[in-house]
């Protein structure tokens, strides 16, 4: 399978990369700075393509597109508006290459609040953080997949600290599972990828945590 990463040189997205190459699948990954990818060199260094640009220039996400057949995204806000920015350009190219499969990296922030059902958790008590400026960056690029017509999934880990793969967690549809306080990095990357196939969250934000 030909797979096209973005934000690859993050936390999440160089265990996507390494979970992809070690299933054998062809991996084309856009990278701001080749020197951060640390899986280039070797057996499954051949089957990385590493592109040197940016999520926010339309020529490099349509090159990194071409010919693939899925798409993760670990992309972060960066503190700005990078993921609001990059999504259509990303959607737009999905509808010209015909790929419909795209797995993104969101946050328990846009899973809906069970204490006020109507709003998102970053919206509601729920939430206790007091800078909703990332939050409200995924919530738009939710709406943009929502509207999309593409088979997304958006996996909303809570606190994400590095840790170890544990391999055993707890995962819901829209919502974070009750009392849920954090998910490790790895358990994070495998649970997205193994979404690449897996169509039961298929247009589903899926709250994830031990």
């Amino acid at each position: 399978m030909n797979i096209a990463i973005l934000g690859a040189t993050g936390r999440v997205g160089r265990e996507l990369t390494a979970l992809a190459l070690q299933d054998g699948h062809r991996v084309t990954a856009l990278v701001r700075d080749p020197d951060k990818m640390t899986v280039t060199s070797g057996r499954l260094g051949e089957r990385l393509i590493l592109v040197k640009g940016n999520a926010l220039n339309k020529e490099d996400i349509a090159r990194v597109l071409h010919g693939q057949d899925v798409v993760l995204s670990a992309l972060s806000t960066d503190g700005a508006t990078t993921l609001s920015a990059a999504m259509p350009l990303i959607i737009d190219a999905m509808h010209k290459e015909g790929i419909k499969r795209i797995v993104t990296i969101g946050t328990a922030g846009i899973l809906q609040s069970r204490i006020q059902p109507h709003l998102l958790r970053y919206e509601s008590a729920e939430s206790r953080r007091k800078l909703t400026r990332a939050a409200e960056e995924h919530h738009k690029a939710y709406d943009l997949l929502r509207q999309s017509g593409l088979d997304w999934t958006i996996v909303c880990p809570t606190y994400l600290p590095d840790g170890k793969h544990v391999g055993m967690y707890r995962v819901e549809r829209d919502f974070l599972p009750e009392g849920g306080s954090e998910i490790s990095v790895a358990d994070t990357a495998q649970f997205a990828y193994r979404q690449i196939e897996d169509k039961t969250y298929i247009q589903v934000r899926a709250g994830i945590a031990y």
